[in-house]
């Protein structure tokens, strides 16, 4: 169940950083709300996972997710740049988040 609450708050995070972008520094009110409630339910999500998975590698997994799921959401929200290059940087990052699990 851990590993299920440490996903689940990756997602979001996800949709925390994405509400950043909405919400236009927190100039948008109903953006701005959602952000604060993304916020806190990935950080509730995390402090679960955190109670049995070492807390180095559940950040880690969780910044990776929402590092990975950000990334591509630019890709195919805002446009930005999917260069070979940038696609390889994120297939190392999901390396490594696939690795911690394995060696945990």
């Amino acid at each position: 169940m851990p590993w299920i609450y440490l996903l689940l708050a990756g997602v979001f995070e996800i949709g925390f950083a994405l509400g950043l972008k909405y919400s236009e520094g927190f100039t948008r009110l109903w953006p701005s709300v959602l952000t604060v409630v993304l916020a806190a339910i990935s950080l509730w999500l995390l402090t679960q996972a955190l109670r049995t998975i070492p807390v180095g590698t559940g950040y880690a997994v969780w910044t990776g997710i929402g590092a990975v799921g950000v990334a591509v959401a630019g890709v195919l929200l805002f446009g930005d740049d999917a260069s070979w290059s940038r696609l390889l940087c994120i297939g190392l990052i999901v390396s490594g988040v696939v690795g911690l699990k394995l060696v945990s």
